[in-house]
C-alpha cells in the first residue's frame, strides 16, 4: 500500500469541485491570504510613516518586502504551530527581509490578531467583488429568460404535487428576485480593518509615540481601503457574522433555483436541460446536471458554516483562546463556496434550455384536474358554494376512475351546459396574475 503524501500543494481542491479553479478559489488561496497578511503589515508601517511615527524609508522598505513571492508559505504554515497563528512567524519573516535598519518598524505596536483580522477583510473582499460580479451575471441571465418565458404555462407544484398553473417566467423571476436580495446583502456588507494592540487599548501605538490613535487607525483602515472601525473589535465580532451571514444567505437564495432546476430537469419531467450537462464514469448516455448539483451541495454546506462562526461571537476577555482560531477556515470556506457556487450560478442560468413544449404537455398529465381550483371557484355563482364544490369533485373522481378529460365529464352535467367548459378547462387561461407579477418583479434592479 502507497504511503500518503504529505504533498505542498495541499490547497488544490481534489474533494472539492464545487470552487476548484474559480476566481473565488484563486482569491482566497494560501498565497491570496498570505500576501493580504503582508498588505497588513505593510499598511500599518506606512501609516505610521505618514503620521511621522516612522521613517519613510522604513514604510518603502517593508513594502517593498511584503510580497508573498518571496517567503515560504509552507515554512510559516508549519511554524504556526508552535504559537497557534501564521503571524508570529510571517512576522519573523518579514523582519528579516526588510533587514536589520528598517526591520523594527515592522509590526510596531500591533497584535497577530490586528494582522489576521485584516487579512481576513482584505481575502473577504477581493471574494466578495468576484462572487458579486457573478451574482450580476446571473440576474442578467434570470432577467432574461423571465422575459422571454413570460406567458410560458407550466404546472405549478407544492407538495410534489401539480397544483394549479403558474409561469415559468415568474419562476425565473422569483430566482432572479432572490439573487437580488443576496446582492444587496452582500454589499452592505462592512468590512473594517483592525487596529487595538494587546488588548484593544492602543497602548503600545502610545507607547512608540502615537499621541493620537484614532489617526493612526484611521491612517491604516485607509491605506487598506477597508472601513474604519468605532472600536477594535477583537471580541465584538460583528463584522465576521454579518458576512457570515449574508454568505450563508446567498448560498441559500443560488440553492433555490438549483434545486428546482435538479427537479424539473429529472429524465421523467425534462421541463428544463443545463446547457452544458456532465458526463457519468459509468454510463455513456447520461448528461447530468452538475452546475445545479455542485449549487446544490453548497447551499448544504454553507448554514454549518456560518454557524461555527456564529459560534465564534461568544467570545470571552479581550482577546479569546481559539474562538477567533476557529474562524479562519470556516470563513475562507464558505467564501470559496459562495464564490464557486455564484459562478456556477451564472453558467446556470446563462445555459438553461427551457423546454416549453414539455411544460405545456404536462398541463394535461392530470386531465384538466389542475384547474379544479378556478372551476369550483367560477362554477359557485351559478350553482351555489356547496354544490359547486360538490359537483367538481365528484367529477374529479370520475375523471380519474375513468382516465377521461374532466371536460368531457363536466360536458355530462345539464346544469353546466349553457357553459364554454373548453375554456373553464384550459391552463393556460389560469395563470392569475402572474405575467403581471413577472413584469413587476423585472422592474427591479
Amino acid at each position: 500500500m502507497t504511503e500518503p503524501v504529505d504533498s505542498v500543494d495541499s490547497d488544490a481542491g481534489l474533494l472539492a469541485p464545487g470552487w476548484t479553479g474559480s476566481p473565488a478559489s484563486a482569491a482566497t488561496g494560501n498565497g491570496a491570504f498570505l500576501q493580504a497578511l503582508l498588505d497588513a503589515e505593510a499598511a500599518l508601517t506606512r501609516a505610521q510613516a505618514g503620521l511621522g511615527l516612522a521613517p519613510a524609508e522604513a514604510a518603502s522598505a517593508v513594502s517593498v518586502a511584503a510580497d508573498a513571492v518571496g517567503f515560504d508559505v509552507r515554512s510559516i504554515a508549519l511554524r504556526a504551530r508552535a504559537g497557534g497563528n501564521p503571524v508570529i512567524p510571517m512576522v519573523a519573516d518579514l523582519t528579516a527581509a526588510v533587514g536589520a535598519e528598517h526591520g523594527p518598524y515592522v509590526h510596531r505596536g500591533a497584535t497577530s490578531q490586528d494582522i489576521m483580522d485584516t487579512a481576513m477583510m482584505l481575502v473577504a473582499r477581493a471574494a466578495l467583488d468576484l462572487i458579486l460580479a457573478d451574482l450580476e451575471r446571473t440576474a442578467r441571465a434570470l432577467g432574461r429568460l423571465a422575459a422571454a418565458h413570460r406567458d410560458t404555462v407550466m404546472p405549478g407544484r407544492t407538495l410534489t404535487q401539480h397544483a394549479v398553473p403558474t409561469t415559468f417566467g415568474l419562476k425565473a423571476a422569483g430566482w432572479r428576485s432572490l439573487v437580488l436580495d443576496a446582492r444587496d446583502r452582500l454589499t452592505t456588507v462592512r468590512l473594517p480593518a483592525q487596529l487595538g494592540g494587546a488588548a484593544g487599548t492602543l497602548a503600545a501605538f502610545n507607547a512608540f509615540g502615537t499621541e493620537d490613535t484614532q489617526a493612526l487607525v484611521t491612517a491604516y483602515a485607509r491605506e487598506l481601503g477597508l472601513a474604519e472601525p468605532a472600536l477594535p473589535w477583537h471580541t465584538l465580532r460583528t463584522p465576521i457574522a454579518d458576512l457570515a451571514g449574508a454568505l450563508a444567505f446567498t448560498a441559500g437564495a443560488l440553492g433555490k433555483p438549483a434545486a428546482d432546476v435538479l427537479t424539473l430537469a429529472r429524465t421523467e419531467i425534462a421541463e428544463v436541460t443545463e446547457g452544458a450537462g456532465g458526463g457519468s464514469s459509468a454510463m455513456p448516455h447520461k448528461a447530468n446536471p452538475v452546475a445545479a448539483t455542485l449549487i446544490a451541495a453548497s447551499a448544504r454546506r454553507a448554514p454549518g458554516l456560518a454557524a461555527t462562526l456564529y459560534a465564534s461571537m461568544a467570545a470571552e476577555d479581550e482577546r479569546p483562546a481559539g474562538a477567533w482560531h476557529a474562524e479562519w477556515e470556516p470563513l475562507r470556506e464558505l467564501l470559496r463556496l459562495v464564490g464557486g457556487a455564484a459562478g456556477h450560478a451564472a453558467e446556470l442560468a446563462e445555459g438553461l434550455w427551457v423546454n416549453a413544449d414539455t411544460m405545456r404537455e404536462h398541463l394535461g398529465l392530470t386531465q384538466g384536474l389542475i384547474v379544479s381550483e378556478r372551476l369550483a371557484a367560477e362554477l359557485a355563482p351559478v350553482l351555489g358554494r356547496a354544490r359547486a364544490k360538490e359537483l367538481v369533485t365528484r367529477a374529479a373522481k370520475l375523471a380519474v376512475a375513468e382516465n377521461r378529460p374532466l371536460v368531457d365529464v363536466l360536458g355530462e352535467e345539464q346544469e353546466l351546459t349553457d357553459l364554454d367548459l373548453a375554456d373553464l378547462t384550459d391552463p393556460t387561461r389560469y395563470t392569475g396574475s402572474a405575467g403581471a407579477l413577472t413584469d413587476r418583479a423585472l422592474e427591479r434592479r
